[in-house]
Formats: C-alpha cells, sequence, structure tokens
C-alpha cells in the first residue's frame, strides 16, 4: 500500500428526526448571516421550503433560488455577489450535488475579488489562491454525487462549452442526510444517481496500487449494495431502506475513505463532463452510457483482467476460470444492470446522433483529466474519440 494521509471533519446528521430540532443551531453557530441556496421548485412543492424559513426565521436570510442541474457559473457569480453585498456568515444548501457543488464555489466566492470561474479552473481552486471560505451547512435531497461529505465541486460555462472540476478549502460542515426527503425523487433522477454513485466507485477501484485490499473490499461491498437496492428505490420510491442505503452508499463512495492509496486519476468522468459541456445532459445518464464502453476499451490492456475478474467474481458474483470471458461478462452485467434501471443507454437517445464535436470533446478531456499520463489505463484523443463513437450505438 501506499502512504495517504487522510482527515474529513463534516459532522454528518444521518436518518429521519434531525432537521427540526437541530438546523436552527447547526446554521446559527456561524452567524446570523444566512445565503439559503436552493434547486427549482421541489423543495417547496415537499413543504421543506417552508419548514427551513420558520426554522431558521430568527436569522437574516437571503435566497438564491433556481441552481440547476450540472450547475452554471451563472448562479455562482449571483451568489458572489448576494455573499459579499449580505456580508453572509453561512452558506445553507439545501438540495442534491448542483445546489452544494455551486454553493461550495460561492463559499469562498465571497472572499474573492475576480470573476468565481477563476476559482474553477485553477487547479487547485480556492485552496490556490489562499483566500478563506465561508462554513456550508447542507440538507441533502438526492442521492448521487457525495458532495456533502468531500471538497470537490463541479460548475459548467455553457458559453465555451467547458464543465470543470475544482476543489474548495474545507467539506462542508455539517450535513443532514434524511433519506426520506429522496423519497419523490422521479424514478429517472433515482437511476442516475445509482449509476453515478456506481461510477464514482468504479472508477476508484481500477486503480493501479498494489496490495490495496481494504479499499478495494470497501468499493465492493458498497457496489453490491447500490446493486441491490437501487431497483428496490426505483419500484417502491417511498421504501425507507433502500433509500437510506443509497443516501449513505453515495457518501462513502466519494468522501474519499475508499481511495486512500490510489495513485491513478479518473478516466470517465472527464469524458462524460465534455457530453454534459456540449450538450447539457444528465451527469449520472451519461457515466451510465460511456462505462461499459470505457470497459471495454481498456479490457485490451492485459493489466486489467485480474481487477475485471475480481470485479466479476466478488461483486456480480460470476463464477469461472477463464478471466478474459470473466471480465466480458462482468461489463455485460453492468450495462445490462444500468439498462435495468430505465436509464438510456446510447448517446442518440440523449440527443447527440453524430460526431460533430467528438473530436474538440475528445481533445479535452484528455487534456483536462490527464488521460494520457494518469489515467488507469492512458487515453490517446483517437481512443476518446472512439468511445464516443462506440456510444452511439
Amino acid at each position: 500500500m501506499e502512504n495517504f494521509q487522510f482527515n474529513n471533519p463534516t459532522d454528518i446528521r444521518f436518518g429521519k428526526g434531525h432537521i427540526e430540532p437541530e438546523l436552527h443551531d447547526a446554521v446559527a453557530q456561524f452567524g446570523n448571516n444566512v445565503l439559503f441556496v436552493y434547486g427549482g421548485h421541489s423543495i417547496k412543492k415537499s413543504g421543506l421550503y417552508d419548514q427551513v424559513k420558520n426554522l431558521l426565521k430568527d436569522l437574516n436570510i437571503v435566497e438564491l433560488g433556481g441552481v440547476a442541474a450540472n450547475p452554471k457559473i451563472e448562479s455562482v457569480r449571483e451568489g458572489q455577489k448576494l455573499a459579499k453585498d449580505n456580508n453572509v456568515d453561512v452558506i445553507l444548501a439545501v438540495g442534491g450535488g448542483s445546489v452544494i457543488d455551486a454553493s461550495k464555489v460561492i463559499s469562498s466566492a465571497k472572499f474573492y475579488d475576480g470573476d468565481p470561474w477563476d476559482l474553477v479552473v485553477n487547479e487547485n481552486g480556492a485552496d490556490s489562491h489562499k483566500i478563506d471560505e465561508v462554513p456550508i451547512v447542507d440538507i441533502l435531497t438526492l442521492s448521487a454525487t457525495g458532495t456533502e461529505m468531500n471538497r470537490n465541486a463541479v460548475i459548467s460555462n455553457m458559453e465555451i462549452n467547458e464543465k470543470i472540476g475544482t476543489t474548495v478549502p474545507n467539506t462542508p460542515a455539517v450535513s443532514f442526510l434524511d433519506p426520506s426527503l429522496t423519497e419523490t425523487v422521479p424514478a429517472r433522477q433515482t437511476a442516475a444517481g445509482s449509476i453515478d454513485i456506481m461510477s464514482h466507485l468504479t472508477e476508484q477501484y481500477f486503480d493501479c496500487a498494489e496490495n490495496n485490499d481494504v479499499s478495494k473490499g470497501l468499493i465492493e461491498g458498497i457496489m453490491q449494495a447500490v446493486i441491490k437496492w437501487a431497483p428496490i428505490a426505483i419500484k417502491d420510491p417511498t421504501n425507507y431502506d433502500a433509500r437510506a442505503n443509497l443516501m449513505w452508499a453515495s457518501t462513502m463512495a466519494l468522501n474519499s475513505i475508499v481511495n486512500v492509496s490510489n495513485i491513478n486519476e479518473w478516466t470517465v468522468h472527464p469524458l462524460e463532463h465534455e457530453l454534459s459541456a456540449y450538450y447539457d445532459i444528465t451527469h449520472g445518464i451519461g457515466l451510465g452510457i460511456l462505462t461499459p464502453r470505457w470497459m471495454n476499451k481498456v479490457i485490451e490492456d492485459k493489466t486489467t483482467l485480474p481487477l475485471f475478474a475480481r470485479l466479476a467474481r466478488n461483486v456480480w458474483h460470476l463464477s469461472g476460470d477463464d478471466d478474459l470471458e470473466l471480465a466480458k461478462a462482468a461489463i455485460q452485467k453492468t450495462s445490462d444492470w444500468n439498462k435495468s434501471l430505465g436509464a438510456e443507454m446510447t448517446l442518440p437517445e440523449v440527443g447527440i446522433k453524430d460526431e460533430t464535436n467528438f473530436e474538440a470533446m475528445a481533445k479535452s478531456a484528455v487534456k483536462e483529466g490527464s488521460l494520457d499520463t494518469d489515467a488507469y489505463i492512458k487515453l490517446t484523443v483517437e481512443d476518446a474519440v472512439e468511445i464516443y463513437r462506440a456510444s452511439l450505438k
């Protein structure tokens, strides 16, 4: 195993019954001036918006609503202005990954006088600018990205067709994870979120670090939980155990604990970020389309066979002595599971019908993701184009 340092101070409040008695003090401990960030109308329809406003009625609240999926830099810029003009002490982010990601960049942008896009495009985000950060408290309403317990944020700039991941100085201070809040999430979003979780785990599973069995075992266990509970959540949206397992799997998949000692960068996420940057598609759906095609591409490299065979045996419970046949079967199982959730599995199904932008997307993915130098299996621009091409059918 490689050396590593691990620290994650996020205070997790998991389960029913935490919000009513605990939200006020969790927010007010940081100050009275609150920026309340949320997405569309779902939290108003569910009553969560009114609940939050009532619980914090003695605090000074300014709102930023309408944060869209694949959060846009325009929302971050608006949030920066609100945070500065109102001397915000704390941000309350209520929503899924998009809302929390936007809030993370806003939290640093309050102390930055330039365009917050600078904090996104810089490799280390706010860290490299040595600027302060407003604490974040969040209430999670979608199980997918794991942003509720990590330092990552992904922001889109549609004017220049860029979707870029960055980091902020700290993880959220307090995260309220009530699985019952996800019971009204539509089936397609539940599927996309579940595929997103599986993709996070897959990206960390396929890594060249040797003898990292603890991490591999954790990933295998979380994968099996998602495989089991996602179809149940889609069939029975109010099944609390299904929602709870998916929510905790989402958090555990990307709070850094399962990738300690890893050495490689990710591959499918940079490829998908280009799809979202050019076509603004649902992130998890894009990952579900690309992952099996990436798997088929890298299976040609003999170094991948032992891990693919391990995945087949330990996650998909397949048996056999031929590692190549097991690897192929594991890829098919992955694709079949994605499809079983009702997710689109080809690019034309999400409106991408030709290769018009493939070359530009591939070049950007290879550059931004360092796919030709740091990926598990190195990819050239032409390799990336081939993966996009394979996803057309």
